[in-house]
């Protein structure tokens, strides 16, 4: 039975579709809306390179004021957009990271007196200070801008000339590593000889006394103690050797260094010897505020205050809950040492601590921790070891907002591959891909041949 189509059923079709067309419409327009207001990325790369990690995002939400992005690009609209996606996240969080383009070879003049040298450098603002960087990875930029706001750079020395580690050296046990590091943080590094200098510089920021293998002298040793008592902040790395005459120092804080070595059995979960430290729990404090990487202290010693003096103390690192102190002498490399009941100390131990007082309505800050070995070279790149070190030395210098695990490194990303795999994929997709198709086709063309 055919419908009878008459005016009135044909304005209600009409007044349908003109409905489905603004439903269309409206819908539209609101997933315009939720696209613009409401933004979601998910990030499959490898190490997610492509999304900003939590320690930059902490940074930059700490960063007050705005950031001046100049790129000396030519016109290339390529090399502008990579550095446009480059900062895009950075400005999704930071909306006053502003980025301008400059030709250098349109206006040289302006690019010579930036000293920019290479197309497609930056030059990156913040306060009264500038710096240039060519290199777009979230590491060289998130270090850049902690130099930049740090403001003024901050001296740092390590003392020297009684076989300590050093912080510019590159023997396995020095501090070169992490000395570089903080060169990259905006940290001003040497060595200090105090059988030389006057004095300790009135200018330095931090002292690192780190292992000296023979006794300083008497007026060295009054050097620093004056330093300290003018308010001077001290990270003072205790190896298992004698303070080699710096017994005054450690008599300034009430310093106890409890004799033996720290063995901690959980180090045989990651393959490594039971001198070896591993530190999951650490106190509450600014150095290790969201630090939830594990550290390794090779060689550690017990460290403590005696509570006496009129420094406010915080145990900073303590290791393992399951180890012991062992009082008997371990050689380097063995692997095998059990505990003596009676006479070993049971764990967990106390490794590492902060302390602080105010002077001259001033705060002075000192970190000691019983291992110089977990900054030394051989073990500084362990677990997040570098990280705890640069946290320190940022509480020390009284850059509490710098503290924060350092962003990652991006991946290598290439693929490299045998000459087996290459011949495999040029022959797979080009000739045999290539000739299944070629054959599938034949065959079903001369079925149908056939059936016609």
């Amino acid at each position: 039975m055919a419908t009878k189509i008459d005016r009135k059923f044909r304005l209600k079709l009409s007044a349908q579709n003109w409905l489905f067309v603004i439903l269309v419409l409206v819908l539209a327009g609101l997933a315009s809306y939720v696209a613009r207001e409401y933004k979601k990325e998910w990030d499959v790369s490898l190490n997610a390179r492509n999304t900003l990690s939590q320690p930059t995002i902490d940074m930059l939400s700490q960063l007050a004021g705005p950031v001046n992005v100049t790129s000396y690009s030519t016109g290339q609209e390529d090399l502008r957009k990579m550095v446009r996606d480059f900062l895009a996240p950075y400005q999704r969080l930071k909306p006053d990271i502003n980025l301008s383009f400059v030709d250098p070879r349109e206006q040289p003049k302006l690019a010579q007196a930036a000293g920019v040298t290479v197309n497609g450098e930056m030059v990156v603002q913040f306060g009264n200070r500038s710096e240039n960087i060519n290199t777009l990875t979230e590491q060289a930029f998130a270090n850049l801008i902690m130099r930049l706001a740090r403001g003024t750079e901050r001296m740092v020395m390590s003392l020297d000339g009684h076989g300590e580690r050093v912080i510019d050296g590159k023997a396995n046990h020095d501090l070169g590593l992490f000395g570089r590091q903080l060169e990259n943080k905006g940290f001003a590094t040497g060595p200090l000889n105090l059988s030389v200098a006057q004095a300790v510089p009135a200018d330095l920021k931090i002292l690192i006394i780190a292992g000296p293998k023979v006794d300083l002298l008497p007026h060295e040793v009054k050097k620093i103690k004056d330093w300290i008592d003018k308010g001077g902040s001290l990270f003072w790395l205790v190896d298992q050797e004698p303070l080699r005459g710096l017994q005054p120092i450690a008599d300034i804080f009430g310093l106890v260094l409890n004799p033996g070595t720290v063995v901690d059995p959980s180090a045989q979960l990651i393959n490594a010897q039971p001198t070896m430290a591993v530190a999951t729990g650490y106190g509450q404090h600014p150095i290790a505020r969201n630090f939830t990487l594990n550290t390794i202290l090779p060689f550690a010693r017990s460290i403590g205050v005696d509570g006496s003096r009129d420094w406010r103390e915080t145990p900073l690192i303590e290791v393992a809950p399951r180890g012991w102190l062992e009082m008997s002498p371990i050689a380097e490399g063995t692997s095998s040492v059990s505990f003596d009941k009676g006479k070993d100390v049971p764990g967990p131990v106390t490794v590492g601590i902060a302390l602080e007082r105010t002077l001259n309505d001033r705060p002075q800050r000192v970190v000691i921790v019983g291992s110089g070995h977990f900054l030394a070279n051989q073990y500084v790149g362990l677990v997040g070891n570098m990280d705890l070190g640069i946290n320190i030395i940022n509480w020390l210098s009284g850059d509490e907002n710098l503290i924060t695990v350092q962003p990652r490194s991006t991946l290598d990303a290439a693929l490299t591959l045998n000459r087996t795999s290459m011949m495999f994929i040029v022959y797979g997709f080009l000739v045999l891909l290539p000739l299944a198709f070629l054959v599938t086709g034949g065959t079903i063309w001369w079925r149908r041949r056939r059936k016609a």
